[in-house]
C-alpha cells in the first residue's frame, strides 16, 4: 500500500471515522504488525487536537497461546486493573478506533467450548461499562491487510500479490484513491443514506417480510419507535462520526419476540475464527427454535445459547445485491466487509439509537419497549438475487422495498 494512500486512509479514519475533537482522548486497538499505520493514526489524532492517544496492541498468536495453555477459570477472570480501565472509559468517553487485520483462521482448532465460555464471562463483566457509554462517544472500525488474511482471501496468488490485492480492495471499499478527497466522498455517500432513510421512515412500517426461492420465508415485527438509519451517526452531544468503514447498509432494530419463519444464509459466517456455512434458522415467537448448518452446527447452537437474547434478532440491514462490495466478487472472511455485500440480520443486541426518543430513554426503558439485549451481536448474510422484502404499514398496506435483490424504484438512488 502506497505511503500517500496510507496517509489519506489514516486522515479519513481519524477525521471522518471517529472525528476526533479538540481535547479528546483517543484509543486505538490494533495488531502489533500494523504499527506503521498506527503511527500515522496517532500522528493524525494529535494533529486534530487529541489530549492523549492510547494504543492497545494485540497479537493473535499470543492470544492463541493463552487459549491453549490457560485454564478456563483463568481465561474467565477479569482482573481489577481491567475493570478500572473500563471504568475510566466511562469517565473519559474516548474516541475508540479498531483496526482489523487478523487471520480468519488464526484461532482455528482451539477448543470452542473453552473459548466461548471465556468470552462469555468476559463479555458479561464488560457489558455494563459498554452500555454506560452507548451513544456518548465516537467509535469506528477500519481494516488493514495482513499476509495471513490476504492468503485466505486470495489463496491462488503469491503472498505479495495477495497482500497488494487485499489492500487495494480495502481502499476501494472506503473510497480512498489517489485522485479523490475521501472526506468529500463520504459526505456524498452519507447523503444517499439520509435520502433512503427519510423515505423508509415516512412509512412507519410495522413489519418486514422476506422471501427467496432458497427457503427464506420470514416476517419480523418492528417497534413503533423503530427508525431506519445508515452511514454516519451523532453522539448525544452532537458530534458526527462514521462507525463502520466501509458501510453500504441501511438498518434498524426490530421488536424482540416478533419474528416468525425461516431465514437462510447466503454467505459463510466467520465466527471465532471458524466458519458456519450453509445454515438456516427458524424462529417462533421471535426466538430461534431450530437451526441447521452444513458446517459449524455445534458452533451455531452454542452461539444461539450464549444468553437469553442471543436467539433473537437485534438488527435488520438492507444492502442491495448490486452493491460496490458485492460487485468486487471477493469473499473477505471478515464481517465488516461481507455484511456490506448483502442484506443481513444480526442475532443478539439491538441498537438504542435506532429508536425514536432514545436520547432520553434508559437501557431498561428501551428493552421494555422491545429492544433486544444480549452480550453478542452477530451479523449473518441473507441477500440473494431474487430476495424480495415487503414493508407492512400500520393500515395493512404492503410496500415493496426490495425487488429481485435490489431497492424497489421508490427507494433506489441515482
Amino acid at each position: 500500500m502506497k505511503q500517500e494512500l496510507m496517509e489519506k486512509y489514516a486522515a479519513l479514519a481519524i477525521g471522518t471515522g471517529v472525528n476526533v475533537q479538540e481535547g479528546q482522548v483517543v484509543q486505538i486497538h490494533a495488531s502489533v504488525d500494523q504499527y506503521p499505520f498506527v503511527r500515522l493514526l496517532v500522528k493524525e489524532a494529535y494533529a486534530r487536537g487529541a489530549k492523549r492517544v492510547d494504543v492497545e496492541w494485540a497479537d493473535q498468536p499470543v492470544t492463541r497461546m493463552a487459549y491453549e495453555n490457560e485454564t478456563l477459570e483463568v481465561l474467565s477472570e477479569v482482573p481489577q486493573w481491567r475493570r478500572e480501565k473500563l471504568q475510566l472509559m466511562t469517565e473519559e468517553l474516548p474516541c475508540r478506533l479498531y483496526v482489523l487485520s487478523e487471520d480468519p483462521d488464526g484461532l482455528a482448532g482451539i477448543d470452542q467450548q473453552k473459548m466461548m465460555k471465556a468470552r462469555q464471562a468476559n463479555a458479561r463483566v464488560a457489558k455494563p461499562y459498554r452500555d454506560a457509554i452507548d451513544n456518548k462517544h465516537q467509535w469506528s472500525i477500519v481494516a488493514m491487510p495482513s499476509p495471513e488474511w490476504a492468503r485466505k482471501v486470495f489463496p491462488d496468488l503469491s503472498e505479495e500479490e495477495a497482500f497488494e490485492k487485499l489492500g487495494d480492495a480495502i481502499l476501494q471499499s472506503v473510497r480512498v484513491t489517489e485522485e479523490n478527497d475521501p472526506a468529500q466522498a463520504w459526505a456524498a455517500h452519507n447523503a444517499t443514506f439520509a435520502a433512503v432513510c427519510e423515505k423508509l421512515n415516512a412509512y412507519r412500517f410495522t413489519a418486514m417480510r422476506y422471501r427467496s426461492a432458497n427457503g427464506t420465508n420470514l416476517e419480523v415485527g418492528l417497534m413503533p419507535e423503530s427508525r431506519w438509519q445508515g452511514g454516519g451517526e451523532y453522539t448525544l452531544n452532537g458530534v458526527y462520526y462514521n462507525p463502520n468503514m466501509p458501510t453500504e447498509e441501511v438498518f434498524t432494530s426490530p421488536w424482540a419476540g416478533k419474528a416468525e419463519g425461516t431465514v437462510v444464509s447466503t454467505m459463510p459466517l466467520s465466527y471465532n475464527s471458524q466458519l458456519i456455512d450453509g445454515f438456516s434458522i427458524t424462529f417462533e415467537n421471535g426466538r430461534a427454535v431450530s437451526c441447521q448448518a452444513e458446517q459449524g452446527q455445534a458452533l451455531l447452537e452454542e452461539m444461539l445459547a450464549m444468553d437469553e437474547g442471543a436467539s433473537m434478532i437485534g438488527e435488520l440491514a438492507l444492502i442491495p445485491f448490486d452493491s460496490p462490495i458485492a460487485n468486487t466478487g471477493i469473499l473477505f472472511y471478515e464481517t465488516l466487509f461481507d455484511e456490506n455485500a448483502s442484506c443481513h440480520i444480526a442475532l443478539g443486541s439491538g441498537y438504542e439509537n435506532t429508536m425514536d426518543g432514545y436520547e432520553t430513554r434508559s437501557h431498561e426503558e428501551a428493552q421494555a419497549k422491545g429492544l433486544n439485549d444480549s452480550i453478542i451481536h452477530v451479523d449473518f448474510m441473507i441477500g440473494a438475487a431474487d430476495l424480495s422484502i415487503i414493508g407492512i404499514t400500520e393500515d395493512g398496506r404492503e410496500i415493496p422495498v426490495f425487488i429481485e435483490g435490489n431497492w424497489a424504484p421508490e427507494f433506489a438512488q441515482e
